[in-house]
């Protein structure tokens, strides 16, 4: 099972895949999408979309997660978020993939096991899990492989719930 998991933002779009196999969860690439505060967002979004579909074109994920925006008091940042994870559920849906979104407070749950975890908990989880030697530069990536990972332990535990009836 391959997972693209997505942070979404309008200035840097963090994603991150992941494989579920017979040896666990490993990566195979993390990164940002990255595009100008100087152009306008309609160009931004275009962009991002446009570099998001390339990323799924090559590898070919067979599920997508999304961290759902959060919403503390910044209305203004929720609907910039918002725009930049519709941008991102267009690029799966128009490739015929299943879209998956988690709260954040979800995934620093299933990552961490506390969903009130700070950054450089949930960072430092993250490498641990996937084996890593140093957590990767941008928060951004590893926010994402965060949500492919959550992505992944719910699967499991739908999965576990669904044979248990």
């Amino acid at each position: 099972m391959r997972v693209l998991g997505i942070d979404p933002g309008t200035l840097n779009l963090g994603y991150g895949i992941v494989d579920e196999g017979e040896e666990g969860i490993t990566m195979v690439d993390c990164g940002v999408l990255s595009v100008s505060s100087k152009i306008p967002v309609e160009q931004r979004l275009s962009s991002l979309y446009q570099k998001l579909g390339k990323i799924v074109n090559r590898y070919r994920p067979d599920e997508v997660a999304i961290e759902e925006p959060f919403v503390a008091g910044n209305a203004r940042s929720a609907l910039a978020i918002g725009r930049a994870q519709t941008v991102a559920i267009l690029a799966a849906a128009n490739r015929k993939l299943p879209v998956f979104r988690y709260l954040p407070t979800q995934v620093k749950q299933q990552v961490t096991n506390y969903g009130h975890s700070g950054k450089e908990q949930v960072q430092e989880m993250v490498r641990i899990q996937l084996g890593l030697s140093q957590s990767p530069q941008s928060t951004d990536a590893t926010d994402a492989l965060a949500v492919a990972i959550c992505h992944l332990r719910q699967r499991y535990f739908d999965h576990l719930i669904a044979n248990s009836q």
